[in-house]
């Protein structure tokens, strides 16, 4: 697939000495959502605001669409729309005001038609006329949503777009996150809500310590990163492991009712026929069974605590 956006070797480097970044190197594919994940301090502001223009790097080059984002500024930024984590707005500008005049920014001829779409698809259009003082955080962040794509960008960066909204709007602009990437829009999501990237995301970026650790096919990511666990509900407790059973990586429950057996989740299905096998063999009897995956938050653990 081709790239849309191609960072090679960017570093950032501040005055105080203090390196932001180093050297990251990512192709950011035409119409998918990844999703950018890393602890606070590891470097996703900065990455995010290099690629937009409002930071400049030390090092390395950011091409979006064919373009420097350097030497062809105005080329690449009418591209991208950008929603930022704070709720930057005027408290008495109208909804319909910030939107026009956001556009306008960019030197987009006026189009009411489109803009009312675009309010209508975030559930914004009866707020047209309200000011942006009278409206709830999570309708606040859904105009910066509507202002980032009043020029109608083909690249949309969400910087921790479902920061203090609840569970429900979270879900809502979820759907509004896929509906755009439908309609062609390449979009780039920070979160701390592990859960997000999981759902909505086609890959998965990890950043840690201004390194990027990995990126991924999310599908791809949890296959080959995820663990498995096996835990075995036994009809009779025991007090403790039969020795016959020592060399399976087996945890038995405080109680004694179970066993949990964790495994790489590429590992051959031999070894749990052999863990059955040797169960039956030491004389106990199953009650239950359950198979449980790790999420993509216990694989964002592991990387970002190992690396």
């Amino acid at each position: 697939m081709q790239s849309i956006i191609s960072i090679k070797n960017l570093s950032k480097k501040y005055a105080s000495g203090y390196q932001a970044l180093k050297k990251i190197n990512l192709n950011i594919d035409r119409g998918e959502i990844l999703a950018l994940l890393g602890p606070n301090g590891a470097g996703k502001t900065t990455l995010i605001s290099i690629v937009c223009g409002i930071v400049s790097s030390s090092a390395g080059a950011v091409m979006v669409n064919g373009f420097d984002n350097i030497s062809d500024y105005r080329k690449t930024r009418e591209l991208i729309g950008l929603v930022p984590q704070e709720l930057t707005l005027g408290a008495f500008d109208t909804v319909w005001n910030t939107i026009r005049f956001s556009r306008g920014l960019f030197g987009k001829k006026p189009n009411n038609p489109y803009l009312e779409r675009l309010l209508g698809d975030l559930s914004l259009l009866d707020k047209k006329n309200s000011e942006l003082r009278e409206l709830s955080g999570g309708m606040r962040r859904r105009v910066l949503i509507a202002k980032a794509l009043s020029h109608e960008p083909k690249i949309l960066f969400l910087d921790e777009p479902t920061a203090g909204v609840d569970v429900e709007l979270r879900k809502d602009m979820w759907n509004i996150v896929r509906r755009l990437r439908e309609s062609g829009v390449t979009i780039i999501l920070t979160t701390h809500y592990i859960e997000e990237a999981e759902e909505i995301a086609d890959r998965i970026a990890v950043i840690n310590n201004g390194k990027l650790l990995l990126v991924e096919d999310k599908v791809t990511l949890m296959h080959n990163l995820g663990k498995k666990q096996l835990a075995v509900e036994l009809r009779t407790p025991v007090t403790t492991l039969p020795q016959s059973l020592s060399t399976f990586a087996l945890k038995l429950s405080d109680d004694g009712s179970k066993l949990t057996y964790t495994y790489d989740s590429m590992s051959e299905s031999a070894g749990i026929n052999a863990l059955f096998q040797a169960i039956n063999q030491a004389g106990l009897e199953l009650k239950d069974l359950q198979v449980m995956q790790s999420s993509l938050e216990d694989i964002f653990v592991d990387l970002v605590r190992n690396k």
